[in-house]
């Protein structure tokens, strides 16, 4: 009987180095291919440019090949139970970083009913280095990135968020992946904060800083990044400045921007009540709503209502009927917010709407009730979680303490060893 090889593929174009993999495998036996399915590639890997029939295709089209499967899992225990391969081949580029924990995966399996593991060694040439960099720029296009957060939605159960101020934190966010729980993780989207973008510059959060150097921040980000992109978009200010906004910010290729529903002089919403704060009529809102979707130019961007009566302690009541406002004024999604460390008034919240509107995306912040879980978020329905200042207030101490210690001491030996290594941080930048 003929010897089987199992070996996957995570990609939207075969280029040299998966051809060489196929024509190592086909040296064992019959090259069965796993293609990765989307919510997995966006888990391990990144967006996939194209459809999972498409990269089926692709891969069947390929003459090493025997038949192709879809791999469900980044894991391999399923696919390997029932496959049982003689073999399965991979490049060597697997051995550190959190691809490693596929490996050994791997082998544990294989090692079950004494399958073998076969390394190829990683093509690593100008051609194939071309073609990858080709393909993240075509995810940074304004086209690709602005409709991602929408396919999102339809392909992971919940979309983690995580807020970025800089280039180098898009970088951060881009690349930080971590094996926990039977797979790796990263983050989903960006978020863009007018807190944490007024904060950078030692500005107040009161809408001071305006939307040209808002946009600056978002051309930073946009240039080293692929991951969609959502913008606090505070008040939104005066709606014949909002449309402009839109078709700015839609044409930039953001995905999607919240709009919150207060009026006059914006101030953050941890302060609830107080400090004194206006929430707009659900009238006025909701034409704001309505001129900013009138404004859009394509069915990808997307305008997503926050709704602040629980912040002011105006009650579920007058939350649920402001939601219903604004998504018949065409709001894409809705976050509600919340100062409670408990979340029961955000669940209680999320199940109503969620009964009312099954297919409105639901947005949350865990800023102050930050020990619910994203599973729990997800099984009352929300969409999207944002974690909306983290980074930020994670730099403050780091860079304070530093500061502290080489003022003490009068040198920088005892800082240093808290600090990251400058070629581990610039090893984060991409070569062009």
């Amino acid at each position: 009987m003929s010897k089987t090889v199992y070996t996957c593929f995570c990609t939207d174009i075969i280029h040299e180095g998966h051809r060489n993999i196929l024509r190592e495998a086909k040296k064992y036996g019959d090259v069965i291919a796993g293609v990765l399915c989307d919510s997995e590639s966006v888990r391990y890997n990144r967006f996939p440019l194209k459809s999972l029939e498409e990269r089926i295709a692709m891969i069947e089209a390929e003459p090493e090949v025997s038949r192709v499967v879809v791999q469900n899992e980044i894991m391999y225990d399923k696919i390997l139970a029932e496959l049982k391969p003689d073999y399965v081949v991979h490049g060597d580029n697997w051995k550190e970083g959190p691809m490693a924990a596929i490996r050994a995966n791997v082998a544990v399996n294989l090692a079950h009913y004494g399958g073998q593991l076969i390394e190829v060694p990683y093509t690593d040439n100008y051609e194939v280095k071309k073609i990858d960099a080709r393909m993240r720029d075509i995810l940074a296009m304004p086209e690709y990135r602005r409709a991602m957060l929408k396919k999102l939605l339809n392909i992971i159960p919940i979309i983690k968020t995580i807020e970025v101020h800089s280039g180098i934190t898009g970088l951060i966010a881009e690349k930080t992946v971590v094996e926990h729980d039977g797979g790796l993780d990263q983050f989903d989207a960006m978020w863009i904060s007018s807190l944490c973008d007024s904060t950078e510059k030692g500005k107040p959060d009161i809408e001071l800083v305006d939307m040209s150097s808002r946009i600056r921040t978002i051309e930073d980000v946009m240039d080293v990044t692929t991951k969609p992109i959502i913008l606090d978009a505070d008040t939104g200010g005066l709606i014949e400045h909002f449309v402009y906004h839109v078709r700015t910010l839609e044409r930039m290729g953001v995905s999607a921007i919240i709009l919150e529903d207060k009026t006059g002089l914006k101030k953050n919403s941890l302060f609830g009540t107080e400090v004194e704060q206006t929430q707009d009529t659900i009238e006025h809102f909701s034409a704001k709503i309505r001129a900013g979707k009138e404004a859009q130019r394509t069915d990808d961007f997307m305008i997503i209502a926050r709704i602040e009566s629980l912040i002011l302690e105006k009650g579920e009541e007058d939350a649920i009927a402001r939601a219903r406002a604004y998504v018949g004024a065409g709001a894409d999604g809705i976050m509600i917010h919340s100062r409670k460390k408990d979340p029961s008034e955000i669940f209680t919240f999320c199940d109503e709407l969620r009964a009312e509107f099954p297919n409105t995306p639901i947005v949350v912040v865990p800023t102050s009730f930050n020990s619910v879980t994203e599973n729990e978020l997800a099984s009352h329905g929300v969409k999207i979680v944002i974690y909306a200042n983290q980074l930020t207030r994670s730099a403050f101490p780091a860079m304070e303490s530093t500061a502290r210690s080489i003022l003490t001491h009068h040198r920088a030996l005892e800082a240093d060893k808290n600090l990251m290594p400058i070629k581990e941080i610039i090893s984060l930048i991409d070569d062009i």
